[in-house]
C-alpha cells in the first residue's frame, strides 16, 4: 500500500464511495460444526472488466466474476485481505459519503471479530449478526436470514441437542 499513489488511493476510493459495498452474508450449512457460515465481502460492480481488474492489481487481492447480464464484480472475501489490505487501504484513503464511512466502521468491526477468530464462539457470533443488522441499512437491503432468525434457529438446536444427548 506504500507504493500506491496518492491520486490513484483516492480515485479507487472515490470510486468505491459511489460503486462499492461492504457485506457480510450468512448461510445456513448442515455439513459444518457450527450451522451457519459468515462471509465478510468487500466488493464493486461495474460492467467495465478493465477498470475492475485494474483496481484488483493496484490492491493486490480478490477476484473478478462476471454474471450472465455482463456485470462484472470485483469481490474480497478472504479475512486476512479484508484485514491486511481492505480495511487499512479504506482508513488511509477514507469516503467523503457519511453512509459509506458508517458501514465501513461497522464492517472494520465485523472483520477485526472475524479475523480473530472470535465469530466462532457464541457471544462473538452474536455480535457479529448484530453488527450486520446495522449494516447497509435502508430501502432495498434485502437479508435471506435475520438476526432473529439465526437465533432462534441456534437456541432451537441447542435445545434439541441438549435433548438429545440427555437420552
Amino acid at each position: 500500500m506504500k507504493n500506491i499513489p496518492i491520486d490513484i488511493g483516492n480515485y479507487i476510493a472515490g470510486f468505491a464511495d459511489g460503486e462499492g459495498s461492504f457485506n457480510v452474508s450468512i448461510k445456513k450449512r448442515l455439513d459444518y460444526k457450527e450451522s451457519w457460515k459468515l462471509t465478510a465481502s468487500f466488493n464493486i460492480s461495474q460492467k467495465d472488466r478493465v477498470i475492475l481488474a485494474w483496481v484488483k492489481h493496484i490492491l493486490g487481492c480478490g477476484t473478478l466474476r462476471e454474471r450472465k447480464d455482463g456485470v462484472v464484480y470485483y469481490e474480497v472475501t478472504n479475512i486476512t485481505s479484508l484485514y491486511e489490505v481492505i480495511i487499512p487501504f479504506f482508513k488511509k484513503y477514507g469516503f467523503r459519503s457519511a453512509y459509506k464511512k458508517n458501514n465501513f466502521r461497522i464492517f472494520s468491526e465485523i472483520v477485526q471479530i472475524m479475523y480473530a477468530d472470535g465469530h466462532r464462539n457464541q457471544e462473538g457470533f452474536r455480535k457479529v449478526l448484530e453488527l450486520r443488522e446495522k449494516l447497509n441499512p435502508g430501502i432495498g437491503r434485502k437479508r435471506k436470514y435475520t438476526l432473529l432468525d439465526v437465533v432462534t434457529s441456534e437456541e432451537s438446536s441447542e435445545t434439541i441437542r441438549k435433548t438429545v444427548s440427555n437420552q
